[in-house]
């Protein structure tokens, strides 16, 4: 595996794994019983706490990535074994 493999690889558990984190914790303004102002989508979470999500996505990516990395590295799942050849 080149860096480029595992930079693309972390991209792409990182952006998964965004996208799974970002509707946690989203409270409307109907949710809270707050006034919706003119203008702004009666869906809009008021305090989307973006800077918290990024941090807990990079942590949740690292560590799956880390899971990727050794199960690549140390080829774990045998797919040397059950395709037959080496990879």
């Amino acid at each position: 595996m080149s860096w480029y493999n595992n930079l693309v690889a972390f991209a792409l558990i990182y952006m998964l794994t965004l996208f799974c984190v970002l509707p946690i914790g989203v409270k409307t303004a109907q949710d809270v019983g707050a006034e919706v102002e003119p203008g702004h989508a009666s869906s809009a979470p008021l305090n989307p706490r973006i800077g918290f999500k990024f941090l807990l996505t990079f942590a949740i990516s690292c560590v799956l990535f880390g899971v990727y990395y050794l199960v690549g590295t140390y080829d774990l799942l045998g797919l040397n074994d059950l395709l037959g050849r080496r990879f």
